[in-house]
């Protein structure tokens, strides 16, 4: 008797916490998961492989792909909160996702509200102090200041607030994803200024050489 009833407390205990793990799942943002591919995003977002902008192409692959999700048919009305998406790809995974709120569809809403829905989805925040820096790379060319974070030993979610236009949205990340994202970038960034030098002089030496081209094709054919 007394194993049943151990055995009945756990399982009501599990029923109870079941929805509450689920609810912590960081690895999701609605239909993205991190860490999945840019050609199965592609197909969720019914995007163009055209529209994903290299950002460096050595000594990893950092591409960037930004969404807008689909208005009201018919009208200039979002059907969502989201205005738009940076998804961030390291060698072809997606490592970032960052989320820019629609200003009409946050107007009103204080810090403490938007906390607590984000808080209903993926567990108790972490309300991080307010003069923390950036939880983004400076490439995105403003600050962000975080709010609170959600985070496990793999992912993190941060509600920030862009001290750009005071806009606020949400960053999620694989945490060691991100690190070789940022190390790579900042490789790259390296190499590129080690290699500016050259680079110029070859593409002047090319400028060149185009021009003579198209000079000694006009001599024959040009007449005054």
């Amino acid at each position: 008797m007394k194993t049943l009833r151990n055995s009945i407390l756990c399982l009501v205990v599990l029923l109870l916490t079941s929805p509450w793990l689920r609810a912590q799942d960081l690895s999701r943002y609605r239909n993205f998961t991190l860490g999945m591919s840019l050609t199965k995003l592609l197909e969720r977002t019914e995007e163009k492989i055209s529209d994903v902008k290299m950002i460096h192409g050595r000594p990893a692959l950092i591409q960037e792909l930004t969404w807008w999700p689909p208005n009201v048919p018919g009208t200039s009305v979002r059907a969502d909160s989201v205005e738009q998406i940076l998804f961030s790809f390291y060698n072809g995974e997606l490592y970032n996702i960052s989320v820019t709120y629609d200003r009409p569809s946050t107007e009103g809403l204080t810090e403490a509200d938007m906390v607590k829905s984000i808080s209903a989805k993926y567990g108790p925040a972490t309300i991080v102090a307010p003069e923390v820096d950036s939880a983004t790379s400076d490439r995105y060319n403003s600050k962000k200041k975080p709010v609170a974070s959600w985070e496990d030993a793999q992912y993190s979610f941060s509600l920030v607030r862009s001290s750009f236009n005071d806009v606020l949205g949400l960053v999620a990340l694989s945490k060691l994803t991100n690190a070789q994202a940022e190390l790579a970038i900042a490789e790259a960034v390296t190499l590129d200024e080690q290699e500016g030098p050259k680079r110029e002089a070859e593409r002047q030496k090319k400028q060149m050489d185009d021009l003579e081209v198209a000079r000694q094709k006009n001599q024959k054919s040009f007449r005054p």
